[in-house]
């Protein structure tokens, strides 16, 4: 092994995970720090719920209840699904493709950072006590007029963090582009590979106009920019379209892979190819594309008139025909396999009804008169968690226990597994189905109390009380993690026994340069092609083993971002303190410094000799022994 993999001890353990720029590492910290955010935007539903349990309760006040729907629905979005899905795809595509790493390791690592002190910058407003309270939203007409720091803190986090996501979509883009190993053609890729590159390519285009709404909100709110206030010639309403030509497709950035994760749960343990993979790619795609054809289907309360409204309740309706057309082909995989009900497939299969569910109701929201009855009310609440809960969170899930053993070297608990999924199923379904009823009779979405005797207390008991079941077994989930990693009982490289893609071909977890000589891809499904054929290796290579080129890690992409989470303090503050500004200048002139460090400094890498390889693969067939 080469002198970076042997580093022992705490501080040597610690610096080599902060200047990391190994795409399994920086996917593993991403897992981490999605993971610490789902707790915390759990914490604050949970909170949510308990508020809302009763009638007339006062738990929290109203100023607090809204702080803490804001920031529990910028969490999870920004936060916490997006990042943990970024941890997936870290993790898993460079080996999918069979590739060494991602094409740009150091801006991989960057944008890990920028999301790390993105979130933490938002979050810091607790501790300021000035919370954003304007909705995830974040509506020109409230956000203007939020009273303090609170907003500030929103759009600051939020332009890092973003800045971070718009790096790694670009970044695996030119990965599947450029790095897929000889004979991976783009229609024999798997389809947890595709939907990362289709939710890549949304990246790209949904992001920059968030990024510029933040601009100009962060430019109205400390220069008295005017961009959306209407009483200085500005445009409230195109808060709203910039908003939603983002968030529209963010409901795609998350769910795209959601469906790659289930692709590759329903082949495996259905022991069979993925039933019509060329019409599930072709979907993908067109998912992609109408993604960014319906975003005023938010906005069909807003008096758009009725052209525009009949367009995109058109548009609703046919990006439902891809997803249908997914929703079709798992089914046939399902049939006829040889079907084994692990953890994993548990949640592909209670992911199919449930995100049925939330697509149906949110054609239902296709159609602007009834949208006209139902958009404030907690039918849209309902609705939005079916499709988040019920196809991401699933997803998430169901990638954790299926990729963790590749991860990490150790395979959960599937007893404590199908616990999780018991506890966690019933209490989503207890906990937002009876909120389309809800929505039906007349409650309101973001009230903070409501009154006795108007037919609700029953129905938010209930919701309450499936929302407590989610937390248990979320918890018993975190036990689960902690019982396998302090057993740490390792497993070998295709732990399942039925993988059909490349990463179950190297160990568990895979060597930092992962694969010992460049894979050669025969067809889709490339690793069955191998076990069918009976071949011992799993692999074959397509040149022979040579001396392989890494980068050097380094410690310059968290100090650029520390330079950004400095300077937006010094933003905030700068036209009320002394120090605003200095603050602002300091924090940028670091991080400018350190672009300089990166830019100027002549870092070649190093080399694993064939030598060390061969060492390490004959260790490898000894530990097989």
């Amino acid at each position: 092994m080469s002198s970076v993999a042997q580093k022992s001890g705490f501080g040597a353990t610690l610096w080599d995970w902060l200047t990391t720029v190994d795409h399994k590492k920086i996917g593993i910290l991403y897992l981490l720090g999605g993971l610490f955010f789902f707790v915390l935007g759990g914490i604050e539903a949970m909170i949510i719920r308990l508020q809302l349990m009763t009638p007339n309760n006062d738990l929290v006040s109203a100023g607090l209840f809204n702080d803490l729907i804001t920031m529990h629905g910028t969490t999870m979005i920004f936060l916490a699904a997006m990042p943990i899905l970024f941890g997936f795809m870290n993790a898993i595509m460079p080996l999918q493709i069979g590739a060494r790493d991602v094409a740009f390791p150091f801006i991989n690592s960057l944008g890990f950072w920028m999301f790390a002190f993105g979130g933490l910058f938002l979050n810091i407003s607790w501790l300021f006590g000035e919370v954003p309270d304007a909705g995830w939203t974040s509506y020109a007409s409230l956000s203007l007029h939020s009273p303090g720091h609170g907003v500030d803190f929103y759009a600051i986090g939020l332009q890092i963090a973003g800045g971070g996501t718009l790096m790694a979509g670009i970044n695996f883009l030119v990965t599947i582009i450029n790095m897929r190993a000889p004979g991976m053609t783009y229609m024999r890729m798997p389809l947890f590979t595709w939907t990362t590159f289709v939710a890549s390519a949304v990246i790209l285009f949904a992001f920059p106009p968030l990024t510029i709404g933040l601009f100009f909100l962060t430019f109205d709110r400390m220069f008295s920019g005017n961009f959306f206030d209407h009483t200085m010639g500005g445009n409230t309403i195109i808060w709203e379209h910039i908003f939603w030509i983002f968030g529209h497709p963010e409901v795609y950035i998350l769910i795209l892979p959601a469906f790659g994760i289930f692709s590759e749960v329903f082949s495996v343990f259905s022991r069979k190819r993925l039933f019509g993979y060329t019409a599930m790619v072709f979907a993908t795609v067109l998912i992609g594309f109408l993604g960014f054809m319906v975003w005023a289907h938010h906005m069909f309360t807003v008096g758009l008139g009725p052209t525009a409204n009949a367009i995109f309740a058109v548009a609703t309706m046919a990006i439902a025909v891809p997803t249908g057309v997914k929703i079709f082909n798992w089914l046939l995989t399902i049939w006829g396999g040889s079907i084994k009900v692990t953890t994993p497939m548990l949640y592909a299969l209670g992911f199919i009804p449930s995100f049925v569910m939330g697509g149906v109701t949110g054609v239902m929201q296709g159609a602007a008169p009834l949208d006209y009855q139902l958009h404030d009310s907690y039918f849209i609440v309902a609705h939005f968690h079916y499709v988040i809960v019920g196809g991401v969170v699933l997803a998430i899930f169901a990638g954790l226990h299926y990729w963790w053993p590749k991860m990490f070297g150790t395979m959960l608990s599937e007893f404590l597994g199908k616990i999780t999924f018991v506890f966690f199923f019933i209490g989503f379904h207890m906990t937002f189905l009876i909120q389309h009823w809800l929505g039906f009779w007349g409650m309101p979405r973001r009230v903070w109390t409501f009154m006795d005797g108007q037919g609700w207390n029953i129905a938010n008991m209930v919701s309450t009380i499936g929302a407590l079941l989610m937390a248990i077994g979320f918890t018993v989930m975190v036990i689960n993690i902690i019982m396998t990693t302090v057993k740490n009982e390792r497993v070998g490289n295709d732990p399942w026994g039925d993988g059909r893609t490349l990463e179950w071909a190297i160990p568990s977890p895979p060597p930092f340069y992962n694969f010992p000589a460049t894979p050669l891809v025969r067809g889709l499904d490339t690793l069955w092609i191998e076990k069918m054929e009976g071949s011992k290796e799993m692999i074959t290579p397509a040149e022979p083993i040579t001396d392989i080129h890494m980068p050097h890690g380094s410690i310059i992409p968290m100090l650029m971002t520390l330079g950004l989470f400095i300077a937006g303090f010094g933003a905030m503050f700068q036209q009320e303190t002394s120090w605003g500004l200095g603050v602002l200048i300091f924090g940028l002139a670091f991080t400018f410094v350190a672009m300089a460090t990166r830019s100027l400094k002549d870092d070649l890498g190093y080399y694993v000799t064939k030598e060390q390889i061969l060492q390490d693969q004959e260790n490898i067939k000894r530990g097989r022994n």
